[in-house]
């Protein structure tokens, strides 16, 4: 890999959503301000730029990591998932619809988030129980919800995956 200096810019190339898209950078900026300001995805929020609210989780490679804390430059030829990623043809996840079914959202800032983990955790489903489901989402901060209905929406969805169902619209 070549030096990375101040000032320089690079060009990022990456799969953003199962499409192949490709922007200039400088070595420092993190992958969540590539994401918003260089390519216009502002699905994902930027909270705390710590990694501790969790707003900005994206996927990369197919697991959840914090994007405020990942240089857009390590992204190179990889695959980032955001939340605008989930929908499919205009039609929501089924995670997506259980939130809606149960509320599990109001203010709306950490949803991307917490979206984007559970999908990871429900995608593995090893061992995935109301146990795991409210351990990942204590790296989430939410002020708004209390979690209670997101643990019930990510239950739901859980329970149709294991049965061979889908959950339903409404």
């Amino acid at each position: 890999m070549p030096r990375l200096n101040a000032g320089q810019r690079h060009t990022v190339q990456f799969e953003l959503n199962g499409k192949s898209v490709s922007g200039e950078t400088e070595p420092r900026l993190l992958l969540s301000d590539f994401l918003r300001g260089v390519l216009g995805s502002t699905g994902s929020h930027v909270g705390c730029e710590h990694g501790v609210c969790g707003a900005c989780t994206v996927r990369v490679d197919g697991c959840a990591v914090r994007s405020c804390l990942m240089l857009a430059i390590q992204i190179n030829g990889g695959k980032v998932e955001t939340v605008e990623g989930l929908a499919a043809n205009d039609t929501l996840s089924p995670l997506q619809r259980a939130f809606r079914r149960h509320h599990a959202l109001q203010c709306g800032f950490c949803t991307p988030g917490i979206l984007m983990s559970l999908s990871e955790l429900l995608d593995a489903d090893t061992d995935v129980n109301e146990k795991s489901v409210r351990e990942l989402l204590s790296g989430h901060l939410c002020r708004c919800t209390g979690y209670g209905n997101i643990v019930r929406a990510a239950l739901e969805v859980l329970a149709e995956n294991r049965a061979g169902g889908t959950v339903p619209d409404d």
